[in-house]
């Protein structure tokens, strides 16, 4: 009966054991293997171990009045790792009067471009009667998703930054242009200005439909006011979500 047992488990147990060894592992099966730093993270996997990355966070955020009971608020998220993005968050600006007392809030989603910062921006949020002193912004969704990403609109460059009429409508105009070989569509551009100290003044967005190859293509800012004090320095972005990228070893 030992010898019939015996016979039986090897006639089965050896095909059973050669089938599940023969499984390569992959980044969906539920174990850190393949040179994971966590289960079905890092490594070969889209998908990357937050605790091998470092920190991002929120340099700074401000809302700026546009005209009476309503304003355009702004933050900057910074990302060091080069190589990883979020492809989509949700956040949530808080604007408070003078008092500390929340006056209007506004929640949104975008993503976090890998290796710089990606601007945020809300128009429009109307404040009734109050004035807003104070801004927060957060993160709504922790922990983040990070992914191994690259980003597309590292083709695009800025060029002809230029400033006129700050003292009745500002106006702000760039030139823009794509040196890939393909069309970029709905692109995104975010304009701050900041005053000679390096405090934010103003802020805006406009977007290109289709940004052709090689084309310089121009693009344009305007306000309604004039700006509180003068022009220093000009940031202009261009944004577009961040695309996963596939492993390449030694990363």
């Amino acid at each position: 009966m030992s010898g019939v047992i015996l016979f039986f488990g090897l006639l089965i147990g050896i095909p059973v054991a050669k089938y599940f060894l023969s499984i390569q592992p992959t980044c969906f099966d539920g174990s850190q293997n393949q040179g994971e730093t966590a289960v079905d993270a890092g490594g070969p996997c889209l998908t990357l171990d937050p605790t091998h990355l470092s920190p991002s966070a929120a340099l700074w955020a401000r809302a700026f009045k546009v005209r009476d009971g309503s304003y355009t608020a702004v933050a900057y998220i910074i990302n060091p790792n080069t190589a990883a993005g979020v492809a989509q968050v949700r956040y949530r600006f808080m604007l408070y009067d003078s008092g500390n007392i929340l006056v209007a809030d506004a929640e949104g989603t975008t993503f976090i471009m890998p290796g710089g910062i990606t601007p945020v921006l809300v128009a429009g949020i109307s404040t009734g009667n109050r004035i807003a002193v104070h801004t927060q912004f957060q993160i709504i969704d922790e922990p983040l998703q990070w992914e191994r990403m690259t980003e597309p609109a590292s083709v695009i460059k800025l060029s002809n930054q230029q400033v006129s009429t700050t003292d009745t409508i500002p106006r702000i105009t760039a030139i823009a242009q794509n040196n890939s070989f393909a069309t970029l569509h709905d692109t995104s551009f975010i304009a701050v200005a900041f005053d000679p100290y390096g405090n934010a003044m103003a802020a805006s967005r406009t977007a290109i439909a289709d940004l052709e190859p090689n084309t310089p293509t121009q693009i344009t800012f305007t306000w309604p006011q004039p700006f509180p004090g003068t022009v220093g320095r000009i940031d202009i972005t261009a944004l577009l979500p961040p695309v996963q990228a596939p492993f390449t070893p030694g990363q």
